[in-house]
């Protein structure tokens, strides 16, 4: 193939790229006003913070589980396909809702089910997804491309909770529902305009055909008989458990020192900071190694973490709130590149996918432990007559919500130590040298 030839078959896989993404985009904002204004609507009906979380619960656990057997399919099928089958599967859920509501039948429980199986069907978007760009993107902008996808979850992220609000109040639940359905179908036919080519056969796909069981197996096996991307694994897993805390606690800590409405513009600055990672990462593309960026912004969001317990001060709170989610889609990104690099395109779906498995679930359990930790052991450290009063707290101060900032330092220390202390396992530094990049058979 002469040159002319590949720039060609480039530029067209580009094109396609951001056609998908423009259509998951248009999925994600609907999705988010979704969950929002129902969030907002169960809480209206019930008064129950607990029956509130479950909504997030309920929306993201499905997901999670069903993620082995999603990355088989994803193999094995079109993935223009599987991404319209899902956008397809979870407006429907909508749509069922949506009727339900017109009709006044519309029940809590109803929701749960039905967010429950929009879940399933959502598992199958961002295995496909990367699996795709990995097919329609050149291997030297990975990076770059890997940036994009946060780009599209902190935009819809960031939209969200201001449309579903004015949509809310102006028109009520139904004109949220209805808007969702429209972006799914916009999504799907977004997807109808493409195509994505099938995946070139590689010796690892061959090896893993099987069984639906065996190949969804097989993600599984290919990581752990490959250390150097088993320790990135690892690595990634544990920083969602340190800092899992900051995704859960940042409002009880800002409530202690700043008042309702300054609190809103604090906490945004953490989406603010994850819409600019997300512009830096695809403009930039990450560095020549990707682990001197995982490493690199793996420190810088421990300092920050311990930055922003430090003092009861809105703005530096907001600055190093900032930073911490600025560095989320440049380590992601960094990560996400190495992974696509290293694993062959045929099998990425069941790789993925146990991937994201077991990455993201350290999430639910850090949050456990948070809550616990927070109430239990480091607020009364530092309350009036703590045990650590006349220690710690000239530092950090005293009373309600230091001992969350304590926690915060603490978790912040433990990723600094964490970071460094990986840079000193060969099979994790110089994983993208050891390990080949995958070829087609």
């Amino acid at each position: 193939m002469n040159l002319t030839a590949v720039l060609n078959l480039s530029a067209s896989g580009v094109r396609i790229f951001f056609v998908i993404w423009l259509g998951q985009l248009i999925s994600l904002i609907g999705t988010r006003l979704t969950a929002f204004a129902l969030g907002y609507w169960v809480y209206e009906q019930t008064g129950s913070a607990t029956q509130f979380m479950m909504i997030a619960v309920v929306t993201a656990l499905p997901g999670i589980l069903m993620l082995p057997l999603t990355g088989t399919f994803v193999d094995r099928m079109d993935r223009r396909l599987v991404l319209m089958w899902s956008d397809a599967g979870a407006g429907a859920c909508t749509l069922i809702i949506a009727l339900l509501l017109a009709l006044g039948q519309l029940q809590i429980w109803h929701i749960y089910v039905l967010m429950a199986i929009s879940s399933a069907f959502d598992s199958f978007q961002w295995p496909a997804y990367a699996a795709a760009s990995t097919l329609l993107i050149p291997k030297e902008h990975y990076g770059r491309a890997a940036g994009m996808l946060p780009l599209a979850r902190s935009i819809a992220q960031t939209l969200a909770p201001v449309a579903g609000g004015f949509l809310m109040i102006t028109f009520g639940l139904p004109s949220v529902l209805i808007i969702d359905v429209l972006t799914f179908v916009l999504s799907i036919g977004t997807l109808a305009l493409i195509r994505i080519p099938m995946p070139p056969k590689t010796a690892a796909g061959e090896a893993a055909q099987g069984s639906i069981w065996s190949e969804s197996a097989y993600g599984w096996r290919y990581i752990i008989a490959r250390p150097g991307l088993m320790s990135l694994l690892l690595f990634f897993a544990a920083h969602n458990l340190l800092l899992g805390i900051i995704n859960v606690l940042p409002v009880p800590l800002v409530a202690s020192f700043a008042t309702v409405d300054m609190m809103g513009t604090v906490l945004a600055a953490g989406g603010i900071g994850m819409l600019l990672g997300s512009l830096a990462m695809s403009a930039w593309g990450g560095p020549k190694i990707n682990m001197y960026g995982i490493y690199g912004f793996g420190l810088m969001r421990g300092f920050c973490a311990i930055a922003a317990g430090l003092r009861p001060s809105p703005v530096l709170f907001a600055v190093a709130y900032g930073l911490f989610f600025f560095g989320l889609p440049m380590m992601n990104g960094c990560s996400q590149a190495i992974w696509q690099r290293k694993v062959a395109p045929d099998i990425q779906g069941r790789v993925f996918s146990i991937r994201k498995m077991i990455a993201f679930s350290s999430v639910p359990a850090s949050y456990l432990i948070a809550g616990v930790l927070a109430e239990h052991v480091f607020e009364p450290l530092l309350m009036p007559g703590g045990p650590l009063v006349d220690s710690v707290g000239p530092i950090i101060g005293t009373g309600p919500g230091r001992g969350i900032g304590l926690l915060f330092i603490v978790s912040g220390i433990l990723v600094v130590v964490k970071t460094v202390v990986t840079m000193f396992l060969p099979r994790l530094r110089r994983v993208e040298a050891e390990l080949p990049d995958f070829q087609a058979a």
